[in-house]
């Protein structure tokens, strides 16, 4: 996989934050992302709310060995900014500002999928804040967060 071409970008930069995730998420010559390192999944993509999924590896694991809080953080950083990136209008952009997580248990590094939900709480001209969560294969909650956002425009 490649860098994007000029006249790729430019296309993309046409496209509202929602069609331009759901067209960079269904190219399949796309540059490689944080995802591909997760083996990240598009569980659903709709204007202000995202879910995605993982697996649990034995990669994943901390020094107990169970899963490192780092891959629960990075599911709900990607699922709440992707949720704030879903109501942008067309060249608009954004970065994260501030990212809270709370754990709630142990993940065990078993192979089985977690899946992560984000949603807006607001999006307004130069901030947003979205919320989001991840339940385990047996829908338990195992961790939970909010973020907020700078809009670039």
């Amino acid at each position: 996989m490649s860098a994007l071409s000029a006249e790729q970008l430019e296309h993309l930069q046409r496209l509202s934050g929602l069609e331009f995730l759901r067209t960079a998420f269904a190219a399949e010559d796309r540059p490689p992302f944080i995802g591909d390192l997760l083996g990240l999944e598009v569980e659903s993509l709709e204007e202000g709310a995202v879910a995605f999924s993982v697996p649990t590896k034995a990669t994943f694991a901390n020094p107990l060995g169970s899963l490192h809080g780092g891959i629960c953080a990075t599911l709900l950083d990607s699922v709440m900014g992707c949720a704030v990136h879903s109501t942008l209008e067309a060249g608009v952009g954004y970065g994260t500002l501030e990212l809270k997580v709370n754990y709630i248990r142990t993940v065990p590094v078993d192979g089985a999928r977690l899946v992560g939900t984000g949603r807006t709480i607001h999006v307004g001209r130069q901030v947003a804040t979205a919320e989001g969560s991840i339940v385990d294969a047996s829908g338990r909650l195992v961790a939970h967060g909010t973020t907020t956002c700078m809009i670039y425009r």
